[in-house]
């Protein structure tokens, strides 16, 4: 993401609050586009499609279609995209980036192929009573989130972030428009038009990325080479978004904390509303989180890095060091401020929010719980970003392994204490993983140096 960052830093500059403002505002919609969009797109459907929809549990089995689709596309395509990320990082470094488009179409072409087979397989199996034209939506839906996630990861390096704004503004609200109109054709209309307006966004990107990447030679498979991308990072992947939605999933498919709602899925609805809900309160602190780490942090490992690579004095590499580690330090110190000013004022004035939405006073303590969970979740991408900069990926392995198996042994506790520490599993999970992850950050700043020189001169 770093493009962004270099763009972001025009803004602050100015030393303006305005320019300050403006900075943050993107940054806040840049990094949490896709979710706050996904949450309120599918909430604005449903809405418009109460009564004339009917039953209306055609419409819980769209929203809930959609979310599985979600879930499913992270889990699967997670791992390309931080494995493909960093082959095209390398391929930049080693100035080959003519490289870099051909590969790009040949890893859509395995997404597509590997999610679209995934996909029939599942809608033949698991929903052989649904029509074919749903399956045929659900098959093609899981492919097209897969791409729109890839797609996305080269987005996220480009500097044109205010047509990155546009595109997830406008894709969604297409998705909510085309759905609206076909909702007269039941759960097949209401999923085709979402996935119409998906479709129709990832579009636009490729033209985005393709102008940024001109292919000048054929489709190729390289990256897929043996050795060309690295398992850790293809791991790290997986086990992060495994380790994200694994709480969700045993909700799901608990019997008595879910229903049954079309073919083999499930949802939960004491705990499904309040947990997409909670996602929202992170806008806040995912501006900070990009802001801080994407330009700040970014200039002082190009520094710290440049002056390695170029033969700096020992004095310019140690300060250059510092002003990383300090960054890090007060990154993680203003998210947790304005995260915690954040779940104050939620404190404060949530009870007249549900009422003026219309959710139920029951909500509000499993609501405020995934709201603190959601602020674990941004620090703890904060510690696996530093990570990532710094090559270290198998602490990336590690902490998200261990958020995978936290999340399940304590979810399984939670549900086993009752309703009233329902979210606790989740929220814990996070707090000890990230408590775990900053100590091996300091760990890291603190043997970075004899690290960079000696295990890698």
């Amino acid at each position: 993401m770093a493009g962004i960052g270099f763009e972001l830093r025009k803004l602050l500059r100015s030393q303006s609050y305005l320019g300050m403002l403006r900075a943050y505002s993107y940054a806040s919609i840049i990094s949490s586009g896709p979710w706050v969009f996904s949450i309120l797109g599918l909430i604005v459907t449903g809405l418009l499609s109460l009564n004339v929809v009917r039953p209306n549990a055609l419409i819980t089995q769209f929203q809930v279609t959609v979310a599985y689709l979600i879930m499913a596309s992270l889990v699967l395509s997670g791992g390309l995209q931080l494995g493909f990320t960093r082959w095209v990082a390398d391929q930049l470094f080693a100035k080959q980036r003519e490289q870099v488009a051909p590969a790009f179409l040949g890893v859509l072409l395995v997404s597509t192929a590997g999610a679209g087979t995934l996909g029939w397989l599942a809608a033949l199996v698991l929903f052989p009573h649904q029509s074919n034209l749903y399956r045929v939506l659900l098959c093609g839906g899981l492919a097209l989130l897969c791409n729109i996630w890839i797609v996305t990861v080269f987005l996220s390096g480009l500097k044109q972030y205010r047509v990155i704004v546009a595109l997830y503004a406008s894709g969604y609200t297409l998705s909510v428009v085309l759905a609206y109109l076909l909702r007269r054709w039941g759960l097949e209309g209401l999923l085709g038009g979402f996935l119409g307006g998906q479709f129709v966004m990832w579009t636009a990107m490729m033209g985005l990325v393709l102008r940024n990447f001109p292919p000048t030679q054929p489709l190729n498979l390289r990256c897929f080479a043996p050795g060309a991308m690295f398992p850790s990072l293809l791991a790290g992947g997986t086990l992060y978004n495994l380790g994200v939605w694994a709480d969700k999933l045993m909700f799901w498919f608990t019997p008595q904390t879910s229903m049954h709602v079309i073919g083999p899925l499930r949802a939960s609805p004491i705990y499904d509303l309040p947990v997409f809900l909670a996602y929202l309160c992170v806008i806040p602190g995912m501006g900070v989180f990009l802001v801080k780490f994407e330009t700040d942090f970014v200039e002082w490992y190009d520094k710290f890095f440049g002056a390695v690579r170029s033969g700096g004095t020992l004095h310019d590499i140690a300060r250059f060091h510092d002003g990383m580690q300090d960054t890090v330090r007060e990154g993680i110190y203003q998210i947790i401020k304005v995260q915690a000013i954040t779940l104050l004022a939620l404190y404060t004035f949530v009870n007249a929010l549900f009422h003026a939405i219309g959710i139920s006073d029951l909500y509000i303590p499993l609501f405020l719980i995934q709201a603190v969970a959601a602020s674990f979740q941004v620090l703890l991408l904060a510690v696996l970003n530093v990570f990532f900069y710094l090559d270290r990926r198998r602490e990336v392995v590690f902490i998200t392994a261990l958020l995978t198996v936290l999340n399940v042994v304590l979810t399984r506790v939670s549900m086993a204490l009752g309703p009233v520490y329902f979210g606790y599993g989740f929220a814990m999970a996070l707090l000890l993983t990230l408590v775990v992850g900053l100590m091996l950050v300091q760990r890291l700043f603190r043997r970075l140096e004899y690290q960079t020189f000696m295990l890698h001169g």
